[in-house]
């Protein structure tokens, strides 16, 4: 209790409270002269050491025959005159922890001293420093690389980066979004390292910038949004974005918050934490039709805690680490996929064109089934050549599937009452309530077109389960 009592307070010191920041003290100082030898003396401004060097930097021409002298006005040392030249460094005592201070003297070549506009210097010595604490996870922004590309994270703080850490990135509109309109741009926020699907990563959250969130003009397809992000050594994360086009500035609203489960609440999320290692078990039966290896079982193991949930459990802690092992385990099969890629890749392109045969080629047209047929020997050609574009190929054959699917009334009913049995699935619980109050108007009225609008209004309030991103909520900004 001791330790951690002494790190808070060595922490809370290191901390400049007047920000808004909260961003750590600066470290390093310096004064400078206004005379003609454009001086600068450079200094570390805190250090727990009991000794400190001053550096000298003259910028203009050395003038010879001049010299300085270091005193400290706390203990009456003195350094005694020392030659004036660039790069010349000396060592002074820190006798007292706090505040050491010393003043500066110039003499030119005849020994008449020099005026200095700043002449005092002030080295704090603290009882320790603390170092930049080391970001846990990567955190990264969902991004497509192109139109109709695969999304990928684009980094703003990597695992083991120091922190805070601020900056700046440019991305692109991927479409366009006018004034009033329902739809929204989406910046995704997203924890770890899991490169496909980013999925399996854990959800933080998304900044949405809405139709309704200003009042005139345009957003277009490929305007710059100028993304200013800060990333304390707390975890929590701001966003502000700026949109040139339209002079508007959007702001997260509150600080996201790197270790929270994006929109989970884990009083009541055992069901969803059952789902996902359901989802991640299914992943793993799968795969392990085609691949040994031992990180399969190991996965299996991590998975234990979410399949013994209780469907009505509401301790925290359990959800909570029951989902860090769902996570785990999606680690270790990213490992897994990366090491038998070509075994995988085929294990998925074989499974999609047997779903394919069996359930869609019946609902498809002719023009349909010869484009599906023709991109899955894309596919394949892509998987013997060991290329990227699979996963991309992969994709678009499931949009080929939804797309027939979706035209297939009794899929829009079907979809309609499995998402009525999932409440968990929705954060928003009021809105749920009132989209599926009208799904169920719809339903008995078989208004079939407007449960099909429910049920996309639903599908992009869905929290995404499993390996794959929802067909409506999809990525929609670019890298810059």
């Amino acid at each position: 209790m001791t330790a951690v009592a002494e790190g808070a307070s060595l922490f809370a010191e290191s901390i400049d409270w007047s920000s808004t920041s909260r961003a750590r003290k600066n470290t390093r100082g310096q004064i400078s002269s206004g005379s003609e030898l454009s001086l600068t003396f450079n200094y570390i401004s805190r250090t727990p050491s009991v000794k400190s060097k001053i550096a000298v930097l003259i910028k203009g021409q050395e003038a010879p025959g001049t010299e300085f002298q270091i005193d400290s006005v706390d203990t009456g040392w003195t350094s005694g005159r020392l030659q004036l030249k660039n790069g010349a460094t000396i060592e002074v005592s820190l006798t007292k922890q706090g505040d050491n201070h010393f003043k500066v003297f110039v003499f030119d070549s005849s020994g008449e001293p020099i005026s200095l506009e700043q002449d005092k210097i002030v080295i704090t010595r603290t009882a320790a420093t603390v170092d930049a604490i080391p970001a846990s996870h990567s955190i990264g922004i969902e991004v497509l690389e192109k139109l109709g590309g695969r999304p990928s994270l684009d980094y703003l703080v990597r695992f083991g980066d120091s922190l805070p850490q601020k900056g700046k990135k440019i991305f692109k509109a991927a479409e366009s979004l006018k004034a009033g309109a329902a739809s929204s741009i989406n910046i995704k926020l997203w924890e770890g390292e899991i490169t496909d699907p980013i999925t399996d990563n854990r959800p933080i959250g998304v900044l949405k910038i809405s139709g309704s969130d200003f009042d005139d003009g345009v957003i277009p397809a490929g305007a710059d949004l100028e993304c200013e992000y800060e990333i304390l050594d707390s975890g929590n994360i701001s966003l502000e974005i700026s949109v040139p086009s339209i002079g508007g500035v959007f702001h997260s609203g509150k600080n996201f918050y790197s270790r929270q489960e994006g929109q989970l609440n884990f009083s009541e999320a055992s069901l969803l934490v059952k789902e996902e290692g359901k989802n991640t078990m299914d992943r793993i039966d799968e795969i392990s039709e085609v691949v040994d290896s031992p990180k399969l079982n190991q996965a299996r193991r991590k998975l234990e805690s979410a399949a013994s949930l209780e469907q009505d459990n509401e301790d925290t802690e359990s959800a909570q680490e029951a989902m860090e092992n769902v996570l785990e385990a999606r680690r270790l099969l990213a490992q897994v996929k990366k090491e038998n890629l070509k075994e995988i890749r085929q294990l998925h392109l074989d499974g999609i064109k047997a779903f394919f045969d069996q359930h869609i080629r019946e609902h498809a047209r002719q023009s349909e089934e010869s484009a599906f047929d023709n991109l899955a020997k894309t596919a394949q050609r892509s998987i013997d050549r060991n290329d990227n574009d699979f996963e991309h190929h992969l994709d678009e054959l499931k949009g080929k599937n939804f797309e027939i699917l979706w035209r297939q009334d009794w899929f829009v009913v079907e979809r309609f009452k499995s998402m009525l049995e999932a409440p968990h699935l929705f954060a928003d619980k009021q809105r749920f309530e009132e989209l599926t109050q009208i799904g169920l108007q719809s339903l008995k009225s078989d208004d079939i077109e407007k449960l099909r609008a429910i049920v996309g209004q639903l599908s992009m309030m869905q929290i995404a389960t499993g390996a794959d991103s929802d067909m409506f909520d999809v990525a929609n900004i670019l890298r810059g």
